[in-house]
């Protein structure tokens, strides 16, 4: 690996040490930095994180990353009774200050330069910079929101623990020896109101991101068959295909049919719609599943159409062609607190034209995902409204057009009418569904417009060559610097013995 061979025999390698106080595996931008500061900047890299998720397959074949797992205390105390939930939001950041501590200090080896990701920030930023001071390491921080408006999502701004919580936040981000942030948004109130000096790095798709072959849509579909079939509650405009696909055999999807050594994409499938989401406060799913009503609705007045469920589905299945406004399967990826809620909604809807999936995909099958759907749905809004949603630069990666939540920002990213549609209300993404679906899958210009536009962003840049141009400068001015304080300590306590 490049960097190796200038050094000395038994001269120490450069480490960085990544620290992310969540699941790994859900982590995707710090898993881009590992492999940048192990391919890129040519250093070991430890990662101190929870599990739960399997991370990138790249990560784990790296020689150069080492993952160390913290075991997670406590983590769900829904269930204590109310007196006691005080006690432990007080009490857990304690456990993981002390267990953090343990592991930068004790378990990894020293390193030149600990990345820490913020949100969270208690006990987090405390930590890392206790354990800086310790090691003689440089402390960076990767700033992707603001830790205190997340907690102020379920406590209320005016909260006494929120107060703390940004006063430790604001205190020890200052500490840090250089900061990256994820928009300019976020660099200038950082600069303004914190006195903190950002550089900002845009969050750029990896390589995987990018439009799938029509071989690769297939495999995927046959993959996924059994979970595209089985509908949330009733039988859906998806799921009553399964008798005439089972009669073809394994080789069709709702999408493509293998016909000898041939693919071809069915001229009556649904479109496909992805929506990637935490399930969490700071993303209203129900605003798209009232879209999905209204476009349901509005289509049926469109078409003068009366007819039941099943009839109007089946007639659209076996004469093989496609109506006016498509079938529509929303597949929403994701785990989190509030996904059981949505569930019990969806199964509770009756929709002729309109049909849900939820699921968790590995982080091999996502990029492939992006790549074969018609349109990217996001319904982040940022609880600080300074930071951009990476689902859709995955999404932009994949050629693959977004629909988003407006907020402050997010025209740092979205582009309207270039790459994307941004609404505000459910009947304005209703409104937009129609618009980009009508005459689909031959006749709608306005999603082929969108997704032009989302090939040329994605592929404008990319992660590599952005952290090339504003990470690596920064790190390794770090990386050098603590590396010299490395040697100068060594030399000195040198001395001191020579002289004793």
């Amino acid at each position: 690996m490049a960097g190796k061979s200038n050094r000395k025999k038994g001269e120490r390698r450069g480490r960085a040490c990544v620290v992310v106080l969540g699941d790994i595996g859900r982590s995707p931008r710090m898993q881009y930095h590992a492999l940048s500061l192990a391919n890129q900047a040519s250093l070991e890299v430890d990662i101190v994180a929870y599990g739960g998720s399997e991370p990138h397959s790249a990560l784990l074949a790296n020689p150069s990353i080492h993952i160390h797992l913290m075991q997670q205390w406590l983590s769900r105390n829904h269930s204590l009774p109310k007196i006691l939930q005080p006690i432990m939001l007080l009490l857990k950041p304690l456990v993981q200050f002390f267990t953090l501590l343990w592991f930068l200090c004790v378990k990894v080896p020293s390193p030149d330069i600990f990345i820490v990701q913020n949100p969270p920030s208690v006990p987090t930023l405390v930590t890392v910079k206790w354990a800086s001071w310790l090691r003689n390491s440089s402390f960076i921080v990767d700033w992707h929101n603001f830790g205190y408006t997340l907690l102020a999502l379920s406590l209320g701004r005016n909260s006494h623990f929120v107060s703390l919580y940004k006063w430790f936040e604001k205190h020890y981000g200052k500490m840090a020896d250089a900061s990256l942030c994820v928009t300019k948004a976020m660099q200038h109130e950082l600069a303004q109101n914190w006195g903190i000096n950002a550089t900002v790095l845009y969050d750029q798709p990896p390589d995987i991101f990018h439009p799938a072959s029509l071989e690769e849509k297939h495999k995927l579909f046959c993959r996924l068959n059994e979970d595209i079939l089985q509908p949330l509650g009733v039988r859906d405009c998806v799921s009553n295909r399964t008798s005439l696909i089972a009669s073809h055999g394994q080789n069709e999807s709702p999408f493509t049919t293998e016909v000898g050594s041939n693919i071809y994409l069915n001229p009556n499938r649904p479109a496909l719609v992805v929506s990637s989401t935490s399930w969490t406060p700071d993303e209203d799913f129900g605003i798209l599943l009232e879209a999905a009503v209204m476009y349901d609705r509005r289509v049926a007045a469109i078409l003068g159409e009366d007819d039941s469920l099943d009839e109007v589905i089946l007639k659209g299945i076996s004469d093989g062609k496609q109506c006016l406004y498509p079938r529509l399967l929303f597949i929403i990826t994701g785990k989190g607190p509030e996904k059981e809620k949505y569930e019990v909604k969806i199964k509770r809807l009756k929709l002729k034209r309109v049909a849900f999936r939820t699921m968790w995909l590995s982080a091999d099958d996502y990029p492939f995902l992006l790549g074969s759907a018609d349109l990217g749905v996001c319904l982040h809004t940022s609880s600080s409204g300074l930071d951009l949603p990476m689902k859709v630069v995955d999404m932009f990666g994949c050629g693959l057009p977004v629909c988003a939540v407006s907020y402050s920002c997010i025209t740092e990213l979205v582009r309207v009418d270039k790459n994307g549609l941004l609404f505000s209300s459910s009947s304005e993404l209703a409104d937009e569904l129609l618009l980009l679906f009508k005459g689909f899958p031959n006749d709608c210009d306005a999603l082929k417009v969108l997704k032009q536009g989302a090939l040329e962003t994605g592929s404008s840049a990319r992660w590599a060559t952005e952290w090339e141009e504003h990470a690596k400068p920064l790190i390794t001015e770090a990386s050098s610097f603590c590396y010299a304080m490395h040697h100068f300590i060594i030399r000195s306590s040198t001395f001191m013995v020579v002289d004793c």
